[in-house]
C-alpha cells in the first residue's frame, strides 16, 4: 500500500489482513489511477479544468422552482465547508464523520467536503433510528457527526448521557439546513472559496458504507479513493455511457452506494448534471423528468412498476436511460415499463462491499430473463460450496473479482464473504455458455424489499420487546410490486388477544424502534414456532407456510 496521508490511522489499521482481501485486478487501462490523488478533486476541481465550470452540476427544488447550482458554485461551496469542518472542528485526515442527511445539494457539498479534507465519511439514510446509529457510532468510533437539522432528534438521543443509545466519543454535531449562527451553513459563509485537498494516497480509505447483515450487526465497508473513480469509470463506461449533456435523477438515497454513484459521482465525472429531491414518489419522480428534462434514471424495480401506469399523464420524452437494481427485476416489470414508455430497462447487480454494479448489459445486449455479464475489469464465476466452479447452466454462489471489492471494518465476517481471493456476494446463480448471468435468489436470509436490505433477526429482535409478544420469526416473502416483503410469525403470551389491533401495534412499535421501511407488512399468529430438536428456528418450514 502507499504511505497514507491519514493522521488519524484508525481505518488502515482496521482494515482486515491482506490475506483475507480479495484479489484486486488493477491492470485494466480504465482504473490505471496514480498512486496518490484525492477522489473530490477529481470529481470537481479536474472537471472545472475540463471545461464544465459553468454548467449546472446539481438541480435542486427551491419552493417548487428548479435551482442550479453550477460545479464552479458547488466547488466553492464544498472549499468553504471543508474550511469550517478544519478550522471550527478542529478535524483531522483519517477522522471519520457520520452523515445523516436526505437528497439535498446540502448533503451532496457535505460528502464532497468531507472527502476534500482527507477525512473517512460514513453517510447514513435519513430513517435510521438511535439504536441504528449507535452502533454505527460505535464500531466506526465517530466523534463528530453533521445532520440536515431536521434529523437531529435521532442523533442527539446518541449524545444523552441518560440515554440507552448514548456514545461517550460523539462529542461535535454540526447542523446543516439552518440559519443558527454555529450552523454549517453560516459558518461557511464566512469561509474562503479555496481550500487546498488533502494529499490522499489511492488506497487510502475515503468511506466506511454500512450494511446490515443476517445477524442484524452492522458491517461497516471500507473503500478506498480509488474505488470511488473505479465505480464511475467502470459501469458508466461500458454500459450507461452517459454525457456531459445528460440530467440524473433517481431515489436511492446518497447514503447507499448505488445512490452516491448513480445520483452524484456519476454525473460529476463526467460534467453532467444530477437532480437532488429529497423525497419522491412514483407520481413525483415522472413529474421531476418532466420538470428537469431528465435523461437518466436509478431506481428500485418497486418505483418502475408503480410508476409504468401513471406514464401517460406526464411528458418523459427526455427519459433515455433507466437503470434498476437493489433487488431482482421480475421479467413483467421489464415488460411492463417496456410497453408503456418504449425503454429497455439497464438490470444491474452490485453490492454495498463492491461499491456499485459489476453486472449488467446495456440495453441493447439484453437477453430474456439474464442480468447480464460482468461488466468489463470484472469477472465471475458460479462455484458450490468447496469453490469449485460449476458447469454453465448450473446454479451456484456467484463469485467476483475486479478492482473493488469486500475489506470489512474489523469484522470476523470478512472470512465469509472473501474464499480464496473471491468475493461472494450471496446470491445463486447459473451463468450460460455466453456468459450472461440469471439470478436464481438471495443465498442468505436476506430481505430485499423495494431495494432496502432488511435484516429478518433484527425485526425479530424488535417484536420480541413488545409485551405482547412471546416468540416470533421473520422471514421475506414474495410480492409483486416490492419483490419481497417482511411477514413475521408471532407467538402472543397468554391472555393476549392476537387480532388485527394487535397486529397494527406490532407494526407500529418496529417503525418506532428501527428505520420504518423494516417493519412486518404481514403478520401471522401461531400457537408454536416449527423449532428443530435443539431449539433451532426452522425458517425453511415457515417459508412453508
Amino acid at each position: 500500500m502507499h504511505p497514507s496521508a491519514h493522521v488519524d490511522t484508525f481505518a488502515r489499521d482496521n482494515l482486515p489482513p491482506q490475506d483475507q482481501w480479495p484479489v484486486l485486478m488493477l491492470d485494466h487501462p480504465d482504473v490505471d489511477y496514480p498512486a496518490r490523488f484525492n477522489c473530490a478533486t477529481e470529481l470537481l476541481d479536474r472537471t472545472i479544468a475540463a471545461g464544465h465550470g459553468e454548467r449546472i452540476a446539481i438541480w435542486s427544488d427551491d419552493g417548487g422552482t428548479p435551482r442550479g447550482t453550477t460545479y464552479r458554485e458547488l466547488l466553492a461551496m464544498a472549499n468553504r465547508w471543508a474550511h469550517v469542518l478544519v478550522d471550527e472542528f478542529g478535524l483531522q485526515s483519517g477522522n471519520r464523520i457520520l452523515l445523516r442527511g436526505p437528497n439535498t445539494l446540502q448533503m451532496a457539498v457535505a460528502l464532497l467536503a468531507s472527502l476534500k479534507t482527507g477525512l473517512v465519511v460514513v453517510p447514513t439514510m435519513p430513517l435510521l433510528r438511535a439504536k441504528e446509529l449507535k452502533q454505527i457510532i460505535d464500531k466506526a468510533q465517530i466523534s463528530v457527526a453533521l445532520t440536515d437539522a431536521r434529523l437531529i432528534d435521532e442523533l442527539e438521543k446518541c449524545r444523552t448521557h441518560d440515554s440507552e443509545f448514548f456514545c461517550p466519543q460523539l462529542n461535535q454535531i454540526g447542523l446543516f439546513h439552518h440559519d443558527a449562527a454555529d450552523s454549517m451553513d453560516v459558518l461557511a459563509a464566512s469561509k474562503p472559496a479555496q481550500f487546498d485537498a488533502c494529499d490522499t494516497a489511492s488506497d487510502d480509505v475515503c468511506l466506511i458504507a454500512f450494511t446490515s447483515g443476517t445477524t442484524g450487526a452492522p458491517k461497516g465497508c471500507m473503500h478506498f479513493h480509488r474505488d470511488v473513480l473505479a465505480m464511475c469509470d467502470l459501469f458508466p463506461r461500458h454500459i450507461l455511457k452517459p454525457c456531459a449533456d445528460d440530467v440524473f435523477c433517481g431515489t436511492p438515497p446518497l447514503a447507499f452506494t448505488f445512490g452516491l454513484g448513480g445520483l452524484l459521482c456519476f454525473p460529476l465525472r463526467i460534467g453532467a448534471s444530477a437532480v437532488l429531491i429529497e423525497k419522491l414518489t412514483p407520481e413525483t419522480l415522472l413529474q421531476t423528468v418532466e420538470r428537469f428534462h431528465a435523461t437518466v434514471m436509478f431506481t428500485a424495480p418497486t418505483f418502475y412498476r408503480q410508476m409504468a401506469a401513471l406514464v401517460p399523464n406526464f411528458d418523459i420524452k427526455s427519459l433515455a436511460k433507466t437503470v434498476s437494481a437493489g433487488e431482482a427485476l421480475p421479467d413483467s416489470t421489464r415488460e411492463l415499463w417496456r410497453q408503456a414508455t418504449g425503454i429497455e430497462m439497464i438490470d444491474g447487480i452490485g453490492g454495498t462491499e463492491m461499491i456499485h454494479i459489476f453486472i449488467s448489459s446495456a440495453a441493447a445486449d439484453v437477453r430474456h430473463h439474464a442480468i447480464g455479464k460482468a461488466i468489463p475489469g470484472y469477472v465471475i464465476a458460479v462455484v458450490d460450496d468447496d469453490m469449485q466452479p460449476v458447469p454453465a447452466g448450473t446454479i451456484g454462489k456467484l463469485a467476483v473479482r475486479g478492482p473493488t471489492g469486500c475489506r470489512y471494518l474489523a469484522d470476523e465476517r470478512q472470512k465469509r464473504f472473501v474464499r480464496d481471493g473471491w468475493n461472494l456476494p450471496g446470491d445463486a446463480v447459473y451463468v450460460d455458455e455466453d456468459g450472461y448471468v440469471f439470478y436464481q435468489a438471495r443465498a442468505d436470509d436476506m430481505i430485499v424489499s423495494a431495494g432496502y436490505n432488511i435484516s429478518g433477526p433484527e425485526v425479530e429482535s424488535v417484536l420480541m420487546q413488545h409485551e405482547a409478544v412471546a416468540e416470533c420469526g421473520v422471514i421475506g416473502v414474495s410480492d409483486e410490486e416490492r419483490g419481497q416483503i417482511v411477514k413475521a410469525f408471532v407467538v402472543v403470551k397468554p391472555g393476549v388477544v392476537a387480532d388485527d389491533a394487535l397486529v397494527a401495534q406490532l407494526q407500529a412499535f418496529v417503525k418506532e424502534n428501527i428505520a420504518p421501511y423494516k417493519y412486518p407488512r404481514v403478520i401471522r399468529f401461531l400457537d408454536a414456532l416449527p423449532r428443530t430438536e435443539t431449539g433451532k428456528l426452522k425458517r425453511f418450514a415457515l417459508r412453508g407456510m
